[in-house]
């Protein structure tokens, strides 16, 4: 069996992030800004400018970035790219968006700690384990 993968996008949040609903769905959007390079030696590398392009994100995931990401923040997303057409000025030109199924922060370029509790804790069991909460013994 093969590997599944997906296309992906590494760059940085440009924008204030913004959320909505849309015909019913959270929608998280963002201009993001691309870093580029190009090799100027052997061992050297020139900065580009950047290019800026629209990410959306949609349902329960949309609600996570817009919670979790900033202005400036690195990310890592995986999806594809989107294909249409808007009306400006009259016109209709072709656009393009990255839409992300999964989005995180880019651990090359951010500070941050993991909270690796689990989503629903189990109750605190009773002090006394010879006793149940209801003041009844246990496995006697």
């Amino acid at each position: 069996m093969t590997i599944p993968t997906r296309m992906s996008l590494h760059g940085f949040i440009a924008t204030t992030p913004e959320f909505n609903v849309q015909n019913g769905q959270q929608r998280f959007y963002a201009r993001v800004g691309v870093e580029h390079y190009r090799r100027s030696g052997p061992d050297d590398w020139a900065k580009l400018p950047p290019t800026f392009h629209n990410l959306v994100v949609y349902g329960m995931t949309a609600e996570h970035a817009y919670a979790r990401f900033k202005v400036g923040d690195s990310f890592v997303a995986s999806g594809h790219i989107n294909q249409y057409e808007a009306d400006r000025d009259g016109q209709t030109r072709p656009r393009e968006e990255f839409e992300a199924n999964r989005i995180g922060h880019d651990v090359a370029r951010s500070h941050y700690t993991v909270d690796r509790r689990p989503a629903h804790q189990p109750e605190a069991p009773p002090a006394d384990l010879s006793v149940a909460p209801s003041g009844q013994a246990l496995g006697l």
